[in-house]
Formats: structure tokens, sequence, C-alpha cells
């Protein structure tokens, strides 16, 4: 065997060698996101918080009905898309190919009905008044200004995660993407939710009219 076919063996085996931390890269990849995107979101939570308790005029504008009730609904609406991903995943990974396509779908409409619950209360709230920058009921504008930029920050990585099921379920579909895929993608997807879990009382419960 010449040197070049031994160095051309050498590169081939090189190639094939596991990842050293036993993980495919696409889902080391997706869990270092995961873990970047996880200190932002507690970062910005934690300012949240502390704007919350050392503001003396903060407003306190929701009601059980309907805000709460409309909060509890997307929280019903978000975990059951998890269910569903979940199913989505077990199924990529037995090789039942539709029954995982049909999973998908559904997680890809009960994130869609999530979306529009959402973009529906802002309307009513742009409607009442409410921005970035103002406050019809006369207190701090900074209720406006982070409920707004932490749900939008949220919503944008439902919309994201909505994208990337479509994606990810034609890829499958056409076996461009395996199963693997399937899992990486519904890491991102409970990671959207977990994050909804600490959104939603701190944004919502916590400013429930007294």
């Amino acid at each position: 065997m010449s040197e070049t076919e031994i160095t051309l063996d050498a590169g081939h085996a090189a190639a094939l060698e596991p990842s050293p931390y036993a993980l495919q890269s696409k889902k080391l990849t997706m869990w270092l996101f995961i873990i970047s995107d996880a200190v932002t979101f507690g970062a910005i939570l934690f300012g949240y918080a502390y704007l919350r308790i050392g503001t003396p005029n903060w407003s306190t504008p929701f009601h059980f009905s309907p805000n709460i009730v409309n909060g509890l609904i997307m929280t019903f609406v978000l975990l059951s898309s998890s269910l569903t991903m979940l199913a989505a995943d077990a199924a990529a990974k037995q090789g039942r190919k539709s029954s995982c396509l049909k999973w998908l779908g559904a997680t890809v409409v009960l994130g869609i009905v999530f979306a529009t619950l959402h973009l529906r209360e802002w309307s009513h709230m742009f409607e009442e008044g409410w921005s970035l920058s103002t406050n019809p009921l006369g207190g701090s504008v900074q209720f406006g200004a982070t409920f707004f930029s932490i749900t939008g920050l949220h919503l944008m990585h439902v919309i994201s995660g909505i994208i990337a099921l479509i994606v990810i379920a034609i890829g499958y579909n056409t076996d461009w993407l395996d199963a693997g895929h399937v899992e990486t993608t519904g890491l991102y997807w409970h990671f959207v939710d977990l994050v909804w879990m600490f959104v939603f009382p701190l944004l919502y419960l916590m400013n429930v009219a007294r």
C-alpha cells in the first residue's frame, strides 16, 4: 500500500471517529444554543423582576377574564404541543414516517393557534392604548416596554420553531433529513415551552389587578 493510500485511509478513519462527547454534532449544537438562550431569557426575566419590585407605580392591568383565561388557554395549547412533539419524536425513532408527519403537523397547528391567540391579545391591548412607551392607566410605562419585549421575544421563538418544524417535516418526508433532526428540533420546541412556564406567572399572574 502506497503512502498516499495510507494517508487517505487514515483520514477516512478519522472522519468516522465518534464524537468525544457521545452526542451527535447537531444535538450538541442545539444543546449549546439552548444553554446560551436560557442565559439570555434568565437575564431578561431577572431584570424584569427587579423592575417589577422596584417600581412603586407599577400597573397591574390584567383581570382573570379575559386576560388570565386567555393566558391559561395559551399555556394549555403550548403544553399540548410538547406532547405532540414527543409523539413525533417517538414515531421517527421507530421509523413510522406517516405517524411522525401527522404529529409534526399537529405540533405546527398548535403552535399557530398559540401565536394567533397571542397576537389577538396584543391587538386588544393596542386598542386599549398600551404600547412600548405608553400606559393608558397612567402608571409606569415600563410595564408595556417589558411585557411586549419579553412576550415578543418568546413569540419570535415560537414562530421560528413553527418554520423549523415545517422544514423538518418536508425534509424528513423526502428522506433529506432523518429522525435525529426531528429529535433535535424537538429539544428546541420543549425549551420554548419551558420558557413560557416562567413568562406566564411572572408577566400575567403577578400583574392581576387587585
